[in-house]
């Protein structure tokens, strides 16, 4: 082979590197998500979904979603972002963002049911609410279609929990000042199925209300999904509600006025933000007492926590930012810019 062929291969092969190289940087600036995860923040003002990477603690995507979003939730593997179009009670789509090519998708279009606000996703499904439609229901993303529907019969159907086994789906409803319980009850199967019981299809589903103050809007079930908690944002209280029992055990004083609670992953305690005043109040579990406030840059609204319980994320609407919680040392530890009115916000697991 003589001199000039060789040269050339060694050209081709550099090349080929360099391409090579470029596509790996770029394909790992899609999917870079710091510690196992992205933060989901609503610029509600603007109509956009930001993207928070928390390792750097800066914005990495802005992505444009539709009128006036309020709630936000990631898929199970942390590719699509789902978030309701609430239009001010006119809405009628939920919007989809690729999280990994940070790109918005084709809206869900939702017909009859409208308002959509709520969102859980358990099981490889969204659940959501429509305030219009008095319901809350289920859309297959395997079959993009609404698969299951429930009515609650109550004003503003508002935030959805579902249980860990999906077995009990929840419903504050705060224009009634319920919590709505519905569950598909066991139904005995016949035994030459070779079953002692199970969960016929057809099954009728029970739904139990539970009597909670007025404006009863932000709750939160905890991790063993034995208590669900709901904050009173009306009275400042936060009751807590026996799952099994359907009954109140106790009512909690906390001078918040909070539309969003959080549990912590070890169900230890539970974050409550204040719409009116700048502190984050953390509640111990045990004792159902209060066990510090920690002060906050301005007034809070949403709030979610990591995975791992090491940090709380925390929307600041006063500041037009996210403020940052070390759950360690109970201190704020960073803020980061998100734009205008950020509101609701979810963390969005990558694998």
């Amino acid at each position: 082979m003589n001199r000039t062929a060789i040269i050339s291969i060694r050209r081709a092969l550099q090349c080929s590197m360099t391409a090579t190289a470029i596509v790996a940087v770029a394909g790992a600036g899609l999917a870079a998500a710091g510690p196992g995860g992205l933060v989901l923040v609503l610029e509600k003002s603007k109509n956009n979904l930001v993207i928070v990477d928390p390792d750097t603690r800066a914005v990495v995507a802005r992505v444009p979603v539709g009128n006036d979003p309020h709630e936000v939730v990631a898929s199970d593997d942390g590719r699509v972002a789902y978030i309701s179009n609430y239009e001010r009670g006119s809405g009628h789509t939920i919007a989809r963002v690729d999280l990994i090519n940070r790109r918005a998708l084709p809206p869900i279009e939702l017909g009859v049911l409208g308002a959509p606000h709520g969102l859980a996703f358990r099981g490889g499904a969204l659940y959501f609410t429509a305030e219009a439609a008095k319901v809350v229901a289920r859309w297959n993303p395997a079959t993009e279609q609404v698969d299951w529907v429930m009515g609650t019969g109550k004003n503003r159907t508002h935030m959805v929990v579902v249980s860990h086994d999906q077995k009990v789906v929840f419903t504050s409803d705060d224009g009634s000042g319920t919590v709505s319980v519905i569950e598909q009850p066991p139904v005995p199967t016949p035994a030459r199925l070779g079953a002692a019981g199970g969960r016929a299809p057809g099954a009728a589903w029970n739904i139990d209300t539970i009597s909670v103050a007025p404006r009863s809007e932000g709750f939160d079930l905890s991790p063993d999904g034995r208590e669900l908690w709901i904050a009173n944002a009306t009275e400042g209280t936060i009751s807590v509600v026996d799952v099994a029992a359907r009954k109140i055990l106790t009512t909690i004083p906390s001078n918040k006025a909070a539309n969003r609670i959080r549990f912590s992953p070890d169900g230890k305690y539970v974050l409550v933000p204040d719409l009116r005043g700048t502190q984050l109040l953390i509640i111990d579990t045990a004792t159902r007492a209060e066990y510090r406030r920690i002060e906050l840059p301005g007034s809070s609204e949403g709030v979610v926590v990591s995975p791992d319980g090491q940090f709380a994320y925390v929307t600041l609407p006063s500041r037009d930012s996210v403020g940052i919680v070390d759950l360690t040392t109970m201190a704020v530890v960073g803020e980061v810019p998100t734009g205008k009115g950020p509101d609701g916000l979810a963390w969005a697991t990558t694998r």
